[in-house]
């Protein structure tokens, strides 16, 4: 207590100097620190509010309660590339200490506003590639986080469209082009890995609700035809359309986030999206109370779920190998 008062009496002193203290000093001061979260989901969607509230519950494990000692202003793009240049301008002008950022676009967007304010990313799946980091051990700007995604992830998904499906002749990859724009670092394996299977691969771009339903009912015209989401916050945003239309049009379809699968979704592989929300959690912590992103490794999957939905399986006419029944985290009934 002491130490606090002179520090207190020595400010007064100084007068105008306590303008130059950092930022996380003044924040403490006035009884508060203030972060910011940019995530690419709809605000709407309850498996979106379900990973954040994660990341909020383990702040409050390392001391950060949101309205007590911490203010979060979160803003949602809803998978909205512009919508999400827009609102990462808006968090930026607010001076957060530190922005938690949700996918690839949200990450490019902050990046295009600050080059000082740290930036802890989930669910970027190149960012090296990117341009966020220098390299995954040393990021080496203000920008650091937690990877969904290697290029092997792909060649796994081609794999097991074929052993659920074994009629499987064409494999089509859809992504959207903006929101996915890592896509190309994973185009090569993905063709070689279907080829290797004997299917014929496919590249498929969608921009809208409307295009993925005209893929879809295009493949559900070509028997033999299965179709993999790309790790896509767009994707994301609109897989309960996707599943509906799978179901519909008899398209096996493998997915890389688990809500899918428990949502109706045939299959997906994938890792814990909300473990990755929950392991921002530290390095925000780590953030406010000093530490520098250029020296906070950015950090890649170290294990990925399987789940299977055997009801879906029923439905589509196909059995499920015992191999996968096995592997599987969970097999939704």
């Amino acid at each position: 207590m002491a130490i606090s008062i002179r520090r207190r009496e020595l400010v007064l002193a100084l007068g105008g100097v306590a303008a130059t203290w950092p930022l996380a000093a003044r924040a403490q001061q006035s009884g508060g620190r203030r972060i910011g979260a940019l995530i690419g989901y709809a605000e709407s969607d309850p498996q979106a509010q379900s990973r954040f509230a994660g990341f909020k519950q383990e702040l409050a494990a390392l001391g950060w309660t949101d309205g007590v000692n911490l203010r979060i202003d979160v803003r949602w793009t809803g998978g909205d590339v512009t919508r999400a240049a827009a609102l990462a301008k808006e968090l930026v002008a607010m001076q957060p200490e530190v922005i938690l950022a949700n996918t690839t676009p949200v990450t490019a967007a902050l990046q295009h506003e600050t080059k000082t304010i740290p930036i802890v990313f989930v669910l970027v799946s190149d960012p090296i590639g990117s341009g966020f980091v220098k390299s995954l051990s040393r990021p080496g700007g203000n920008i650091t986080g937690f990877l969904n995604i290697e290029a092997s992830l792909v060649e796994k998904w081609a794999e097991l469209l074929k052993e659920i499906a074994p009629g499987t002749k064409r494999a089509a990859l859809m992504f959207n082009p903006k929101t996915a724009p890592y896509a190309q670092y994973y185009l090569q394996p993905f063709e070689a890995s279907a080829r290797k299977l004997g299917m014929t691969p496919s590249v498929t771009q969608v921009l809208s609700e409307a295009e993925i339903e005209k893929v879809i009912v295009g493949l559900g015209g070509d028997p033999g035809s299965g179709v993999i989401m790309m790790a896509d916050g767009f994707m994301f945003v609109h897989r309960k359309a996707v599943i509906e239309l799978t179901a519909r049009h008899k398209v096996p379809a493998i997915y890389y986030f688990r809500e899918a699968a428990i949502e109706g979704g045939l299959i997906s592989y994938g890792v814990n999206n909300a473990d990755l929300f929950r392991s921002a959690a530290p390095y925000v912590d780590r953030i406010l109370r000093g530490a520098r992103p250029a020296d906070l490794p950015a950090q890649g999957p170290t294990r990925y779920e399987l789940f299977v939905n055997s009801k879906t399986a029923e439905a589509l006419g196909l059995t499920i190998p015992t191999s996968l029944l096995v592997a599987a985290e969970e097999v939704i009934e």
